[in-house]
């Protein structure tokens, strides 16, 4: 089996490879192709990965690459995890939307539209070369923004399920909270990317029993606190909303807090540094502490878990993933993509049932939908007009001069990324 993962030289990768090793009867990886423009940054990653694979005792092969082409080739499976602007961008699209009220953010807002106009283009090239190269290969995208990507990659004829780590972190921490094992916790995980809620916390499978009002009872002030959100929501709720729900349920309080300190890009460029010194470091030998206040918690435990399953038999029968909506949440078109749980296999990812939502959120769902209709579209085909709109749809912004201003801050700070700027 061979692996190939585009943007091999993020810091992130360390903590993919550790799960690659540890879970390696689940997945069998025999080689490994670490995939990235930027050569000096891709030696010190690929050269800690093959020390972890050595001291794991993994007798799979990685190598890197800075060519794409070869890098996918007979690949059975690619994994996304691309920047497009590095961090750099990164800090633009969480600075210059404030200058107009809104949250700057980079996946959620005017920033996150940024990110996807600079990133579809990138990846759907990508893509087109994995399918020259293996039509058969499947396309795992973790590239944020992973709904509007994973809908650009399904709509052109792709085999790809996106993954976002937020449902198997939940998943976790209510196993850490129940005592159990996390195979014990299935999540009644409903929504978009970065727009779900825990409606539900089950023991022992879809049937189990829903366990979500006692977690709340027992622990309601704990898990508040880690979504930074005031109890008051979670208990007037009676459900865990995602931590990206604190740019809608507190809008205002999140941009005066974020006028006032350093942008977390900012924060990780600077802990990027520090980790590359790490890896550069011929004794290390596994991923440092340092890695895990990156971001990207157990995503090695999910991707695997998800590759095994679309490539043989060895992961988990029912995943969170991004997907077509199918007439799984009936008021969206069934070429949306929401993330849920899914049944996995060789042939793809199939929504389980959803019941009814709430209109408190089905109705955000819907808007942020026709958002992400407009955003894809503007990614697609360019244009200020098509970037207005889709601003203008985005519950966060929605108002004309807000619109107006943040459509020619975009573009001004993604010139270079934008073909038809």
């Amino acid at each position: 089996m061979k692996l190939a993962v585009v943007g091999g030289g993020s810091t992130y990768t360390p903590e993919l490879i550790d799960g690659f090793a540890r879970l390696r009867d689940t997945l069998p990886i025999e080689e490994l192709v670490l995939v990235d423009p930027a050569a000096d940054r891709l030696e010190l990653v690929g050269g800690l990965a093959r020390r972890i694979f050595a001291k794991q005792d993994h007798a799979g092969r990685i190598t890197t690459t800075t060519d794409v082409d070869a890098g996918v080739a007979d690949a059975d499976a690619v994994l996304l995890q691309l920047r497009v602007g590095g961090q750099a961008a990164r800090e633009r699209d969480e600075t210059w939307p404030l200058e107009c009220g809104c949250v700057g953010q980079e996946t959620t807002g005017a920033g996150g539209l940024a990110k996807a106009l600079r990133t579809v283009p990138v990846v759907l090239d990508i893509a087109e070369r994995v399918r020259r190269a293996n039509p058969d290969a499947w396309i795992i995208d973790f590239t944020n923004p992973v709904g509007i990507v994973t809908r650009a990659l399904l709509q052109a004829g792709h085999k790809a399920v996106g993954l976002c780590n937020v449902a198997i972190g939940f998943q976790r921490k209510f196993a850490r909270l129940l005592d159990v094992n996390p195979s014990e916790v299935h999540l009644d995980h409903v929504g978009l990317n970065h727009l779900t809620w825990e409606l539900g916390v089950r023991l022992g499978g879809p049937d189990g029993e829903n366990v979500l009002p006692r977690l709340l009872a027992e622990h309601g002030e704990a898990i508040a606190g880690d979504l930074r959100m005031d109890r008051r929501i979670v208990d007037r709720l009676g459900v865990v909303p995602s931590y990206y729900l604190r740019y809608f349920y507190a809008h205002d309080e999140v941009v005066r807090e974020l006028g006032t300190k350093p942008s977390r890009a900012a924060e990780v460029a600077a802990m990027e540094k520090e980790l590359l010194a790490m890896y550069g470091d011929p004794a290390l030998d596994e991923k440092p502490e340092l890695l895990a206040k990156r971001g990207g918690a157990f995503y090695s435990e999910a991707a695997v878990d998800l590759a095994a399953s679309l490539l043989g038999d060895g992961g988990s029968p029912v995943q969170v993933v991004n997907t077509y909506n199918r007439g799984t949440l009936p008021f969206l078109p069934d070429d949306a993509v929401i993330e849920v749980q899914a049944r996995v296999g060789r042939d793809g990812a199939a929504p389980l049932p959803v019941p009814a939502l709430d209109p408190l959120y089905a109705g955000l769902i819907a808007n942020v939908t026709a958002y992400e209709d407009l955003a894809l579209d503007a990614a697609l085909r360019g244009g200020r007009d098509r970037v207005f709109k889709a601003l203008l749809a985005h519950p966060l912004i929605g108002q004309f001069d807000y619109a107006e201003g943040l459509t020619d801050r975009l573009i001004a700070h993604n010139r270079e990324h934008l073909a038809w700027a």
